[in-house]
């Protein structure tokens, strides 16, 4: 896929990026796998933003992703490669042997007209689905399970790969794309390849609209404000943020911060990711 240059006709397209989607095959997306959405606009039950800048964005359709990929010994013909305004990889359209149809994470290299099959038996292709006790090491994955059945959590967003790195006992090593070497249960599938749309990280918005499209409100600097609304405001010109560190608009300390409470799965984690790969 390659990216698209806007000529700068207007200040707001000068260094603007976009897609060229020359890999879509199918604009209209398959009408089974499809459900509408409520907008909550970061507002829980109550009403109260939980999330903030999140609101309005342009209407979108949820298509059902199959992240379980548990239809078995099935082939599946690719029909088509489709965009999904949800998330930044592309989808694959499956038509299975029997009928049914699916849409899986589109992996980089799979075309329309490919036959990909989830089976322990599976060739280690591009879009196959396999128990990684079957994956040999050194293979790049994506759509990894932590729980066996639970279906694909890790390595799903454009341009993401983990690497099979080691297997010892029930587990193995696998290296995630922000670097942290991780135990996962060798039961586990996962899908053989890396997921496509790699110029994603390559694209620049360049205006506020694109990003009020995808449903992203503005985001007001702490140093805008004043002290009673943020740690950072207040101040004859501007000022540096303060000996403290950087705050949250409540006063938690962030930027750097861990936060991170988990301790139950801190024994499968081998090597934490590097701060370069943030």
């Amino acid at each position: 896929m390659a990216v698209k240059k806007y000529k700068p006709v207007t200040p707001g397209q000068r260094g603007m990026t976009g897609y060229t989607f020359e890999e879509i095959t199918k604009t209209e997306p398959e009408r089974s796998l499809i459900v509408s959405i409520t907008k909550k606009g970061g507002r829980n039950a109550y009403g109260r933003v939980t999330v903030r800048h999140q609101g309005g964005g342009s209407k979108r359709y949820v298509r059902l992703v199959d992240f379980k990929r548990d239809k078995r010994e099935i082939p599946a013909k690719v029909a088509a490669i489709e965009y999904d305004p949800n998330r930044t990889a592309r989808l694959a359209l499956l038509n299975y042997a029997d009928g049914e149809k699916r849409y899986i994470l589109a992996p980089l290299g799979l075309k329309v007209g490919d036959t990909v099959i989830s089976s322990p038996t599976a060739e280690i292709r591009p879009g196959n689905c396999l128990p990684i006790s079957n994956i040999p090491v050194g293979t790049m994955v994506h759509n990894i399970e932590i729980k066996e059945g639970k279906g694909g959590q890790l390595v799903r967003s454009a341009g993401g790969a983990a690497q099979l790195l080691a297997k010892e006992g029930d587990f193995a090593q696998v290296r995630m794309p922000s670097g942290e070497v991780r135990l996962i249960r060798q039961k586990c599938y996962a899908t053989v390849g890396q997921v496509g749309n790699l110029d994603h990280s390559n694209i620049k918005l360049g205006k506020a609209g694109r990003n009020r499209h995808l449903g992203v409100r503005p985001t007001v600097r702490g140093s805008a404000m004043t002290p009673r609304d943020h740690p950072h405001g207040g101040g004859e010109g501007r000022q540096p943020i303060g000996k403290p560190g950087p705050r949250t608009p409540w006063g938690k300390p962030t930027l750097g911060y861990k936060t991170r409470k988990n301790k139950q799965t801190d024994k499968y984690i081998v090597r934490r990711r590097s701060k370069t790969s943030r």
